[in-house]
């Protein structure tokens, strides 16, 4: 095993490092607010890595073994399980600390309003691009779920610090995603998507991070709120 396969772990590992060591800084305290965390992040864990299966097994995505440690879980490579847990921890703690920063800054409405508009935007991209699996399934599941989000109503407050946490993302959601794309850890089979890409990384990425942050951070404030009232 030579250096270069630990590139995919230690790119995680390095994401994984400034959020875990504040996560127990007396201020922020995530440690404390683990228990609404992990239910979600592993629920919603599950359900990616049952996606990323599939589309691995029909060739819409693949790993070179060139940028990993070997290591396999039903055909997966062991990091790529651990990038569902390590990306929407640090993505979490990102939303904690908005929290504790600015509190009062909150804009429901307009945020509710965006929400709509993205709505009906990602419903037309799943529906005009039947064809494209990477893109209409993606679309697809990021639509019905920020519908049943946006009617279900109980998310709403939330909206302006999701939204935030979702942009600042973006930075090292980028910086990642251009050092998995280029090296590359993970290939991509054109036919399967838009074509379109932003550096190196496919436009759905950005549909895929967002609808992975939005599962795991409605569920995570459903079970802090569960938890406050028993």
């Amino acid at each position: 095993m030579e250096f270069n396969n630990f590139a995919y772990l230690i790119i995680l590992l390095g994401c994984l490092a400034v959020p875990l060591i504040y996560s127990f800084e007396k201020q922020v305290a995530f440690y404390k607010k683990f228990r609404y965390l992990f239910p979600g992040m592993l629920f919603t864990a599950a359900i990616f890595i049952i996606w990323d299966l599939r589309f691995e097994e029909l060739g819409i995505w693949s790993f070179n073994d060139k940028y990993v440690t070997g290591l396999q879980i039903l055909n997966l490579p062991f990091e790529e399980w651990l990038f569902f847990l390590i990306i929407p921890f640090c993505c979490v703690f990102i939303y904690e600390i908005l929290k504790i920063k600015f509190p009062k800054y909150e804009y429901p409405n307009v945020f509710l309003v965006l929400s709509l508009l993205m709505l009906l935007f990602f419903i037309a991209i799943a529906y005009f691009q039947r064809d494209k699996l990477y893109t209409f399934f993606t679309f697809f599941l990021l639509s019905i779920y920020l519908g049943y989000t946006i009617f279900r109503n109980r998310f709403k407050k939330h909206y302006t610090k999701f939204y935030l946490t979702y942009f600042i993302s973006l930075l090292p959601f980028m910086v990642i995603n251009i050092l998995l794309t280029s090296l590359p850890v993970v290939e991509y089979n054109d036919t399967y998507n838009l074509g379109i890409r932003v550096f190196t990384i496919p436009v759905e990425d950005f549909g895929y991070l967002f609808l992975l942050l939005l599962m795991n951070i409605t569920i995570y404030e459903y079970l802090k709120n569960q938890f406050s009232h028993n």
